[in-house]
């Protein structure tokens, strides 16, 4: 700036204000032009999220859907020579039941542990603990189902993973856990399981344990409260039964 325009300003206040409005609006245009370009990336880092957490899910899904398509491939055992033979839609089958939960099992663990996050990964989790418990391997399956109670706590696969542990503590032979689980789930207020269902097994351990009585009035409860169960028949000829003994 020229020496005279210095002196200018100095002697004229109102242009060394507009002066120093203009030298301070120029700091702020930085500034703001900052805080937009951060807040751009910031917008894009949270779509960039949500847009892999959306594909993450979609590859979750596809992932559970081909090991359940494994799981309910039909088993056709073995023909003795000679015999015709029987096609098979697809064309896939197992020669036995065990063959078929060991490759489903396989599936299912390949999940969960790919997509532990994800609701598929919860899903698949419990799947593989019902596929443990089918094979006998209940220890395997306990362990199994309150990995699931611990991911997915309250919710759907969490309560049924908890119907799950009550029946594996009963094939166990640890009944007084499986009555406190039982019946913890059938008095939840917040249960999204049938209470029917619930209440058959609870009978079924009550009678298991020698305890005819508390069975007696579990099954009895079932037979009022839910005459449209598909578990009335069976409380009711559990009843008789107990009658006769």
């Amino acid at each position: 700036m020229k020496r005279a325009e210095r002196q200018h300003l100095k002697e004229n206040p109102v242009a060394q204000l507009v002066a120093d409005l203009r030298e301070a609006t120029i700091g702020h245009s930085q500034q703001a032009a900052y805080a937009t370009l951060a807040l751009v990336l910031v917008v894009a880092g949270v779509a960039g999220y949500f847009l892999w957490q959306s594909r993450r899910t979609a590859n979750a899904d596809t992932q559970l859907a081909m090991a359940m398509a494994v799981a309910e491939t039909p088993v056709v055992p073995a023909m003795p020579a000679g015999t015709p033979n029987q096609n098979v839609p697809g064309g896939a089958t197992f020669a036995t039941e065990q063959a078929r939960l060991e490759a489903s099992l396989q599936k299912f663990l390949e999940v969960a542990n790919r997509y532990p996050s994800t609701p598929a990964g919860a899903a698949a989790l419990y799947q593989a603990a019902n596929a443990l418990s089918a094979l006998g391997r209940v220890p395997e399956a306990e362990q199994r189902y309150q990995d699931v109670i611990a991911r997915d706590g309250g919710g759907i696969y969490g309560q049924m993973a908890q119907l799950g542990l009550a029946d594996c503590y009963r094939k166990a032979g640890q009944l007084e856990q499986a009555i406190a689980l039982y019946q913890k789930l059938a008095t939840a207020a917040d249960t999204r399981l049938p209470v029917d269902g619930i209440l058959i097994q609870l009978g079924r351990a009550y009678a298991k344990a020698g305890k005819s009585d508390e069975a007696a009035r579990t099954y009895t409860r079932l037979v009022q409260e839910f005459p449209q169960s598909l578990y009335l028949a069976d409380a009711q000829q559990a009843l008789t039964a107990l009658k006769k003994s």
